[in-house]
């Protein structure tokens, strides 16, 4: 069996492009009240987002539904870019969370069991929650939110590795890294297949037996991957 192929090498810092900058808030509440209004502007931006779309995204109808002044949206993001990708952020600990609480289940459960499950568990947050998808559709709009969106993950990249790390013992991190990124963004993109707005006509079929295939075609990489190390 070919072996699992070796991801490419990084470019030299010196030949390398300058990198997007990374999109943060101006800063995040400490305060309870503060952290409320916080919450409400995420809640109506998702709001908005699923109801008119990325490119019509404002911070005045932002404002607007989550019943704050407009100066107050700008006092924590300088731009509907920077607000996304704070969406992309509360999405993203959310699985990580529930990836650590899953992991804890690693030596009670064959890792099939425990990827089956998991992929359930996500994919029902997709389904459950739209602006999942719209979130993760508009971290994709620019370099800089590209970028946001590759920073974010991280964490969740690490915590796949450490689930990956029993499966293939001898790869190096490198590796394990690589694996976990193919992993993350052929999960997300399969999903956001599963719960198009294209694909009404089979409905909750057509999100089935795509999350089924989902999982077939994970179970039996990582399985190649196992042998092939």
């Amino acid at each position: 069996m070919s072996p699992t192929p070796e991801p490419a090498a990084e470019p030299d810092a010196a030949d390398a492009p300058e990198a997007p900058e990374i999109l943060r808030p101006r800063r995040r509440p400490a305060q309870r009240r503060s952290r409320e209004r916080y919450a409400r502007i995420l809640a109506s931006a998702r709001e908005v987002l699923v109801d008119v779309g990325f490119e019509s995204f404002t911070f005045d109808e932002v404002a607007r539904r989550a019943g704050v002044p407009i100066g107050t949206l700008y006092q924590f993001f300088a731009n509907k870019y920077v607000l996304i990708c704070e969406l992309d952020r509360v999405d993203s600990a959310a699985v990580v969370e529930e990836l650590d609480r899953f992991a804890t289940h690693i030596p009670a459960l064959e890792w099939p069991e425990f990827l089956s499950e998991f992929i359930d568990h996500i994919a029902d947050l997709w389904a459950a929650d739209v602006s999942r998808r719209a979130v993760w559709l508009a971290v994709q709009s620019t370099p800089a939110t590209r970028a946001t969106a590759a920073d974010t993950e991280r964490p969740l990249i690490e915590a796949i590795c450490g689930v990956l790390a029993p499966l293939i013992p001898s790869a190096d991190d490198r590796v394990r890294r690589f694996v976990a990124g193919l992993l993350v963004h052929t999960t997300f993109s399969l999903l956001n297949f599963s719960v198009q707005q294209g694909a009404p006509a089979m409905g909750e079929e057509h999100y089935e037996l795509t999350v089924q295939e989902v999982k077939r075609m994970l179970i039996s990489y990582l399985m190649t991957v196992a042998e092939a190390r």
